[in-house]
This record gives structure tokens, sequence and C-alpha cells, in this order.
């Protein structure tokens, strides 16, 4: 028997006992945060389960399934040209305006193919970070300046973060390129044509289906917003047609098979993630266990720590698509300055608590703390420049 093992198990289970036997259950605020941990949670599984991770679960698992290595080597590969690498990888958020739970098993699927840390890692902060929406909404509600910072500050985020990982890594990264050079590249069982076609299908699925109302009635982004049930459906029926006549059995039956892998991996983690997020911080206009009002008064001014705190409270707040920015307008009522509100903007959309626990068991702890680290330090960055200015 490992005596300091079982000592260990000891430890856990006399700390959860504590935790049961002191538990505030009856306590207004206490009850209040584990209500709002459920009312999120079930928000979450009706608004974004179905519409969002389904279908980017399916997208990964055809990355993993019908993308050849030899593909994401060549253009997101540690050896592949940076300049089209980072440039693909830091604007992808334009096109997929994705949550950053949602874009998990896209960064998952790409990594897992071989794609280098780099770009793969400027991918996963773009993808929720860079919306044209939000970014639009920004401008028009918190201020044109407050736009600009945002979309400039977002694409520069995804390509230093991904080079700064690259670097730290760099001989990891160059060992794991030579184990894949000699892998035989596979025999494309469809045309470039039919493949890019397949799969803009389903990111136009995800991307109309999940098209957010617009704050005003008029405009393109309204009429997009009133057909787009139409164009999804066309999207839907159109994939259906392409499965049946250019896929066979088996492979339909390893791209489902594939996708549930990330499914299993994915959904849990983000599942409970949520819930502890709920219980901290609650929802819009909701308070968790934490007071808002805490919140409020400690990010007034711009120094170094109200603008770190911004930072770090919004990398461990969860953000659905478009909700950063009324959530915004609400605390710079209440005094935030506009240094750490954009702090909170660069960290909060691309980071979230269930976002790093399933990030931490796709690429490591260690990866992680330093991906996260690196957001939040150059929000921080960020803000106090922003607010000496502005």
């Amino acid at each position: 028997m490992d005596a300091k093992r079982e000592w260990g198990k000891l430890a856990v289970i006399i700390a959860v006992f504590l935790c049961c036997f002191y538990l505030p259950v009856g306590l207004a605020r206490f009850n209040n945060a584990v209500t709002e941990s459920l009312h999120l949670v079930k928000w979450y599984a009706r608004e974004h389960v179905l519409l969002c991770l389904m279908p980017a679960f399916f997208i990964a698992g055809a990355i993993a399934v019908f993308v050849s290595q030899d593909s994401v080597m060549k253009y997101l590969g540690a050896k592949a040209n940076k300049v089209l690498a980072y440039g693909v990888a830091s604007v992808s958020g334009t096109i997929l305006a994705v949550c950053s739970c949602t874009v998990l098993p896209l960064f998952a699927g790409i990594y897992k193919m071989g794609a280098g840390l780099g770009p793969a890692t400027a991918f996963l902060y773009s993808g929720p970070a860079i919306n044209v929406l939000a970014i639009i909404l920004t401008a028009r509600i918190l201020g044109l300046e407050m736009g600009i910072a945002r979309a400039v500050g977002a694409i520069l985020f995804s390509i230093v973060i991904g080079l700064v990982m690259h670097l730290i890594y760099r001989k990891e990264e160059v060992e794991k390129a030579n184990s894949q050079i000699a892998t035989p590249a596979a025999v494309p069982q469809r045309t470039l044509t039919q493949t890019g076609i397949y799969f803009a299908s389903m990111v136009g699925i995800l991307v109309f289906a999940n098209w957010g109302r617009p704050t005003t009635n008029t405009g393109l982004w309204f009429q997009i917003y009133s057909s787009k049930w139409i164009v999804t459906g066309i999207l839907t029926i159109a994939l259906i047609f392409m499965l049946a006549i250019w896929f066979k059995r088996d492979e339909l039956g390893r791209w489902v098979e594939a996708s549930w892998g990330f499914a299993k991996q994915i959904l849990p983690l983000l599942l409970g993630g949520v819930i502890i997020a709920g219980f901290l911080l609650g929802r819009p206009d909701s308070e968790g266990i934490i007071p808002s009002g805490w919140v409020a008064k400690a990010v007034g001014g711009n120094s170094i720590w109200v603008n770190l705190f911004a930072s770090i409270v919004g990398a461990f707040m969860y953000f659905a698509t478009l909700t950063e920015v009324p959530i915004l307008q609400g605390l710079l009522g209440a005094g935030m300055g506009k240094g750490p509100a954009l702090a909170l903007l660069l960290a909060g959309p691309a980071l979230s608590l269930p976002n790093m626990l399933v990030i931490r068991s796709v690429m490591g702890t260690q990866k992680t703390v330093v991906f996260v680290t690196l957001v939040v330090v150059m929000a921080t960055i960020s803000g106090i420049i922003f607010g000496t200015f502005f």
C-alpha cells in the first residue's frame, strides 16, 4: 500500500466532508448562485448545444477524417509559410463568428491533425474574438474608438500570441513536424472543389443558424437575420445531397465516429464549466456568489491592477456571442474605465472557464496556462494604453 497516496485520498475525503458540513444552504446569496448556475446551463443547452456545438463537432470530425494531414501541415503546420498560416488563422473569426466554446472542436480538429501550435492558438483566439457583427455593435454602442481598438487589438493579439506560443515550444514543434514528414499522402476521394463546397456548406450552417438579431430592424444584417432559417435549410438540404452522392457509407461512419469522439471529450467539460461560471458570476443582469457591485467598483480608473482585474474577470466569465457589449455598456454606466472595458473585451469573448478546461484536455496544462497568461497580459497592456489616450 502506498502510504502517501492513501493519505492524499484521506485529505480529499476530509476536504469534501468539511465542504458538505459547512455548506451554506439556506443563505440567500448561495441559493441564488445555485439557481443562477442551473439557469445558465439550461440556457446554454438550449441556445448553444444544438445550433453551435453540434455543427462544430461535425466540422471537427470532418477535418479529422476528410482533410489530409499533408494539407494541414502545408498551410498550418510548424514549417508552413508563416504569412499564409498566421494570416488565415488571424482572420478566421470574421467568417465563423463563434463563441469561445464553439471554436473548441474546430481547434481540437486542426491541432490533432498536425497544425502548428502557433497557427492553431492564433485560430483559437481569433475565432471568437474577431466577430464582424460584434465589432460593429461595439462601435455603435460603446463608441467608434472602442470598436476600432477591439478589431485591431484582436487581430494583433492572435498573431502575437500564436508567434509567442510557437517560439516558446519551438523545439517541440520542430520535432512534431519532423515526425510527420514521412506520413504517406492519402489518395483524395473527391476533388478539391467538392471538398471545399462540402466544408463551406457546414460552415454556412454554423454561421447562419447562429446569426444574432441586430439592434435595428433595417439594413443588410437584419435582412440576413430575417432569412437565416431559409438559408440554413437550403444549406442543410445541399449537405444531405452531397453526403448521398459523394461519400461512401464507411466514410460517413468514420465521420460520425470522429465527431462523437470530440463530443465525448469536450461537452462534459463545457457543461461543467458553465455551471461553475454561473455559480460564481451569474448571468447578465443577475448575480452569482460574487456580487456584481464588487466587480463594478473594482474596474474604475486605469491603473495596472484595474486593467489586470478586468482581464482576469473577462477571462473566467462566459460570454455568449454579442452579450459582452450590453454587459460592458452597463459596467461603463456604473463607472468602469474605458481601458478596463477594452481589456475585458479582448480577454472575455476569447476565453472562459469552460473554454480553459477543454483547452487543457487538448494541449495540456502547461500550454493552456501559457496561452491564458498571454491573453490576460496582452489585454491588460492594451487596456492601459487605450485608457491613457481615451
